[in-house]
């Protein structure tokens, strides 16, 4: 395992100059910045890059103007929680993609719990359009934004939680275990997500970014904002549009592809939006 960039992470969160012990007003500081400035993608798997799980190397991506996904981002924030002085759990979780599937600890997912100033904090920033500040782990009902969302114990994993999205979110819900894992329980699991033609990672390009007052995401050329005013939706039909909505909106620089790697990117992903608009494509 390599060493963790944490000045370089530290200053892709805008919070190069943070100091002190570990506090929970701290923990809610770091996580707002992660997913308002760390963009949730899978472009690797639509770019055909293998990435790990170390992760000091999801570090380095996300410090050189990357995003990525639940095992990256919340791997490399657990690592830089940690570096910090804070207690962090990982734990086994599963994404119910859609409601037709059956819930469950499907191993898609790693769930993060902090032990912050003798409270224990669900926290994650690998959930795309999720909370924007940690939850209280304890059963409730919690407004952030123009989102509710929901935490109860989980009826499929005896001793986990379940942590029920808003209407509007972009899966039902999440279970999680009780039990600590390491990260490598999910090397099996991240490789069929990132190279399987199932996956839907491999089968759609989707962004997703949260911040204080909304949600922003851009599956295949469909631009969406979900705040409170409603939903705005844009298509983009350029290569240029869509690049620019990738920088400006989603803070995401492409720093480790060529100018061809680009444009082949454009043109996989275009062709996967005129599919889905003619009814042959998947959500994801």
């Amino acid at each position: 395992m390599t060493t963790m960039d944490v000045r370089g992470y530290l200053t892709r969160l805008g919070l190069e100059d943070i100091s002190g012990p570990p506090s929970t007003e701290l923990l809610f500081a770091l996580h707002r910045a992660h997913v308002e400035r760390v963009a949730y993608e899978g472009l690797h798997a639509q770019l055909g890059q293998t990435t790990g799980l170390d992760p000091a190397e999801s570090a380095a991506r996300i410090a050189g103007g990357r995003g990525g996904y639940c095992y990256h981002l919340n791997g490399a924030f657990a690592g830089l929680l940690e570096h910090l002085g804070f207690a962090v759990t990982r734990h086994l979780a599963g994404v119910q993609v859609r409601f037709e599937e059956p819930p469950g600890v499907l191993g898609n997912h790693c769930a993060l719990t902090v032990r912050s100033e003798n409270r224990d904090w669900l926290v994650d920033v690998g959930l795309g359009d999720g909370f924007h500040e940690p939850l209280p782990l304890r059963a409730g009902v919690y407004d952030q934004g123009p989102f509710s969302y929901a935490l109860t114990p989980s009826d499929v994993v005896p001793g986990g939680w379940r942590f029920t999205h808003d209407p509007r979110g972009s899966f039902p819900r999440m279970d999680f275990a009780r039990e600590p894992v390491s990260l490598d329980v999910f090397a099996e699991k991240h490789e069929w997500l990132s190279t399987s033609p199932e996956s839907s990672f491999v089968r759609t390009c989707a962004l997703l970014r949260r911040d204080a007052k909304g949600v922003d995401t851009l599956i295949g050329c469909v631009l969406k904002r979900v705040d409170a005013s409603g939903e705005v939706v844009a298509e983009l039909e350029t290569e240029h549009d869509w690049y620019t909505a990738m920088a400006d909106v989603f803070g995401l620089t492409l720093f480790d592809t060529t100018d061809e790697q680009r444009h082949e990117l454009w043109g996989r992903v275009h062709a996967q939006h005129l599919a889905r608009k003619a009814g042959r494509g998947v959500n994801r």
